[in-house]
């Protein structure tokens, strides 16, 4: 990597020209300096992208070191700072092999903030909140299930959380799974989507380890009706051994009946001062 440093030197005002014949306004100096493969290693070491304790033996060639720094100045134009690179070498190593090329992702930079549409800003932050983001197709992925959120009235996508970056790198079949799990109990199309509107998180429960379940203990054990979980559909987002259950028998114990809104929201201590 070449860096210059420009040495400006200043004139002196009591000081007379030595010769008539230099210029009015000297050219500034330039030194060229190559920075060392030890300074390099030692600034990708301060980003984390190396471990500081390294064995030299292990530390890659300065041929490795370019790419990867090609791809750390890559990165920084697209607005992330040298605090951000600990967390993309944790959840997404391969960013930083030598085997990546920065133009391979372009695409996906442009799909956020054009079509999106998220500000730099944002969609730096969405990709810090998932980074594998990066290798999705936008062809394939990224605008078809944009698409189908859109559809289905999901909105503030562009809002950086970590919700938003995994619900847009989820392929479209996976989320009509939900869809069709919500149809299967009985909800019409129109109710799967506003349920899918007020809890977009459902797109990320599984099916057979939270869903069902809940579902089903709703049913069987609650005996409580499927309107019910029509009119409160965020009872999926609350955990099935450490809420649901323990506030059902709870309750059950002491002979009373409550809307699910009002089982399940209060906190712990409002909630067992109130039904002792």
């Amino acid at each position: 990597m070449l860096h210059t440093l420009s040495l400006s030197i200043p004139s002196i005002s009591n000081r007379k020209p030595i010769s008539s014949s230099l210029p009015a306004n000297p050219v500034p100096l330039y030194l060229k300096f190559r920075t060392s493969h030890r300074e390099n290693l030692r600034y990708l070491k301060a980003l984390r992208i190396l471990h500081p304790s390294t064995n030299n033996t292990k530390l890659p060639s300065p041929d490795a070191v370019d790419h990867i720094l090609a791809t750390v100045h890559f990165l920084k134009s697209k607005g992330f700072t040298d605090s951000d690179f600990s967390r993309l070498v944790l959840l997404c190593p391969q960013l930083f092999s030598t085997t990546f090329e920065p133009t391979d992702v372009t695409p996906v930079f442009d799909f956020l903030t054009t079509e999106l549409p998220a500000s730099p800003e944002d969609s730096c932050e969405l990709i810090l909140r998932c980074p594998s983001i990066l290798f999705s197709d936008v062809e394939f992925c990224l605008r078809p299930t944009l698409n189908y959120l859109r559809k289905l009235g999901v909105q503030n996508l562009s809002t950086p959380s970590n919700l938003n970056a995994h619900l847009l790198n989820t392929g479209v079949e996976k989320l009509r799974k939900k869809i069709g799990f919500l149809r299967s109990i009985e909800f019409s199309h129109e109710e799967a989507a506003n349920v899918c509107v007020r809890l977009p998180a459902i797109f990320g429960y599984s099916l057979d380890n939270n869903l069902w379940p809940k579902y089903k203990y709703l049913l069987n054990e609650m005996e409580r009706s499927v309107e019910e979980l029509k009119r409160f559909p965020q009872y999926f987002a609350f955990s099935l051994e450490k809420r649901i259950v323990p506030r059902h028998l709870h309750l059950k114990e002491k002979n009373v009946r409550l809307p699910l809104n009002r089982m399940l929201l209060w906190g712990d201590q409002k909630f067992y001062a109130k039904w002792k």
